[in-house]
């Protein structure tokens, strides 16, 4: 990493390829996440593409023209009821961890969601990960319950915890 800080500035399809690349090896190294395929560097962009369409936010941390990280919002579930409720999630590249490149994201992701008019915010974290939990309780969210055993990854059952936050 360069002296020069970190920019957070909404993703473009030209981020895909190094989003990508950062996504990738939690997919296939991790329960982190619960996808079990990394997606392709296409369907990143469409991911981007598809955020930003719908009004919610894909953000990236770019130092020096290199995507250290990136956050982004979706639905929090398809009933029109839970339009002003978002899930958000964010991923840091291994070389920018504990730099604070993903409490920058999440919260310019937060003050953008609030200016959008979204009301509820919600992060489900595969458990255990306390970096995770420690990062989420200092940006204002409260757990709210655990789903027990709800993934099956890399031959276990995993616990999903859920935190909130009220924007």
């Amino acid at each position: 990493m360069t002296d020069q800080p970190a920019i957070i500035r909404p993703a473009t399809a030209a981020d895909a390829p190094a989003i990508q690349a950062i996504y990738a090896p939690f997919v296939t190294d991790t329960v982190i996440s619960f996808e079990e395929v990394p997606p392709t560097v296409d369907e990143m962009a469409a991911r981007i593409k598809t955020a930003q369409e719908q009004g919610f936010e894909f953000l990236v941390a770019d130092q020096a023209a290199s995507v250290l990280g990136y956050a982004y919002a979706g639905a929090h579930r398809t009933r029109p009821a839970y339009r002003a409720s978002v899930d958000v999630s964010a991923y840091v590249a291994p070389s920018a961890h504990r730099s604070g490149i993903g409490r920058r994201l999440n919260k310019r992701l937060l003050a953008t969601l609030a200016e959008k008019g979204f009301h509820a915010v919600f992060a489900g974290i595969t458990q255990p990960n306390a970096a995770s939990v420690g990062l989420h309780e200092a940006l204002g969210f409260t757990h709210v319950g655990t789903y027990r055993e709800v993934g099956f990854k890399h031959g276990a059952w995993h616990d999903v915890g859920w935190w909130q936050r009220l924007l």
